[in-house]
């Protein structure tokens, strides 16, 4: 039964705020692309041909599988068993590798905990046993499916408590369009039905709840994405081209990558007249462990089996000529799961989420730096009364770092901004006159119109 393409995604107001990074005289950099980057979408239906040339590469988010027909879905989930055969541990390892079944749930909303308890203790963490990594995190992670007529897409999420909130991305939830429906199918196979708590396409999370959700959830272990370093191991759980428990394994590969995407739904098999909604800025995790169409919204762990981040986007390469490949390419983003949790929390307790707001506008810039130069995000305005123009900052200070991160461009000072918390303080280092200085800002909520 051929599948109808998902309807196109109502578009966002822009802010008429001037957010951080925004260049100017244009629209505020919150929502507007600075850096030479195509556009971003969700992926279309597979196509099976290979380009007949290379083809530059782009990031798009990988969540929206188009549903796939009951059977075939579950003749597809037995290919998987052969996909969770490679453990990488010796017998020596396994006996001193453990499951750890106490460990803590997720912090509810409200809670300060920072991190859960590792459910996995690795005997060799420079050689995880992925089998037990994969047994304990994968009761965690779901497959979402949403349907609206003869339309839909598929998806992943995780148990963010045992209350039967799951936490995804905006675009697996919005693949339906407006009065959808979402059945949320748990690793032993059991469905129910689940609602929207609350979407915050800024950073392309949301939470959904199941209806009537059973006692016996497994909540994910939260962890920390501040402790990761380059060349960690990870793995990406999730329901990739709807084979739902699926495992990949790979590395962090960098960190605060600052990564746009926008969602853009094709109006037909063959993508015309695409419309795309306000581009998402991440300060993500960027992972070789591949990640698909389906992966969307499903988890992103360490070896010791604590969620790091949400899986949002991958590279893939662009189209030309009718051809076209959007599988993976060995680089996949995930939302870091601090940023994750804070959003998530808000979402369950008012349905909506704050986002932090410095006050500038900037544009990429080369300035000098000693006897050398440096790529910097070089302010154009200072908005009056904002935290920016409270703290000293002048159009013409360039932005080397924030808290000690490296910035290299308006869309990297977004992508640190937007990763903090509304009431975060932090220290931008400026270069003013060729003489750096750190000036303190802390940060405040959004300004929200009605306009």
């Amino acid at each position: 039964m051929t599948q109808q393409p998902p309807p196109q995604s109502p578009q966002l107001p822009q802010s008429p705020q001037p957010p951080e990074g925004a260049p100017e005289p244009t629209a505020a950099l919150w929502y507007d692309q600075t850096q030479p980057q195509p556009p971003f979408s969700s992926f279309p239906p597979v196509d099976p041909q290979t380009p007949t040339e290379p083809h530059p590469a782009v990031l798009t988010q990988p969540g929206v599988e188009p549903a796939q027909p009951a059977k075939p879905r579950r003749m597809a989930e037995l290919i998987t068993v052969a996909l969770l055969a490679a453990a990488l541990a010796s017998t020596g390892t396994y006996a001193v590798t453990r499951v750890d079944e106490t460990a803590s749930p997720a912090a509810p909303a409200g809670s300060s905990a920072t991190t859960a308890a590792a459910p996995v203790v690795q005997a060799d963490a420079s050689a995880p046993n992925w089998s037990v990594t994969a047994a304990a995190v994968s009761p965690s992670v779901v497959a979402i499916s949403v349907t609206s007529g003869q339309s839909g897409g598929q998806g992943s999420g995780v148990i963010f408590d045992t209350q039967g909130h799951i936490l995804t991305n905006n675009h697996v939830v919005a693949a339906g369009g407006s009065n959808s429906q979402i059945t949320v199918t748990l690793n032993d196979k059991r469905t129910y039905d689940a609602t929207v708590v609350g979407t915050d396409p800024t950073t392309d999370l949301a939470v959904i709840k199941l209806t009537n959700a059973p006692g016996d959830l497994k909540a994910i272990a939260l962890g920390d994405a501040n402790a990761l370093t380059v060349g960690d191991p990870v793995m990406a759980v999730g329901n990739p081209l709807g084979l739902a428990g699926t495992v990949t394994t790979g590395i962090v590969s960098a960190l605060n990558r600052p990564v746009t995407t926008s969602d853009q739904q094709p109006s037909d098999p063959f993508g015309r007249q695409q419309s795309s909604a306000d581009p998402v800025v991440t300060n993500a995790i960027q992972t070789s462990a591949a990640i698909n169409p389906g992966n969307s919204g499903g988890a992103l762990v360490n070896a010791s089996g604590q969620l790091v981040g949400i899986n949002s986007a991958i590279a893939s390469l662009g189209s030309s000529g009718g051809s076209s490949q959007s599988g993976n390419i060995g680089i996949g983003f995930a939302i870091p799961v601090n940023e994750a949790r804070s959003i998530a929390e808000q979402l369950i307790k008012t349905g909506k989420a704050t986002h932090p707001y410095l006050g500038v506008s900037s544009k990429d810039g080369v300035v000098p730096d000693g006897s050398a130069k440096r790529a910097a995000a070089v302010l154009t305005n200072i908005v009056s009364g904002t935290p920016a123009d409270k703290a000293g900052l002048r159009a013409g200070d360039a932005v080397i770092a924030v808290d000690g991160n490296t910035i290299d461009g308006s869309l990297s000072l977004v992508a640190q901004i937007r990763e903090r918390s509304v009431g975060d303080k932090v220290t931008l280092k400026i270069l003013r006159d060729g003489q750096s200085q750190d000036i303190s800002v802390t940060l405040i909520t959004k300004p929200t119109t009605n306009q």
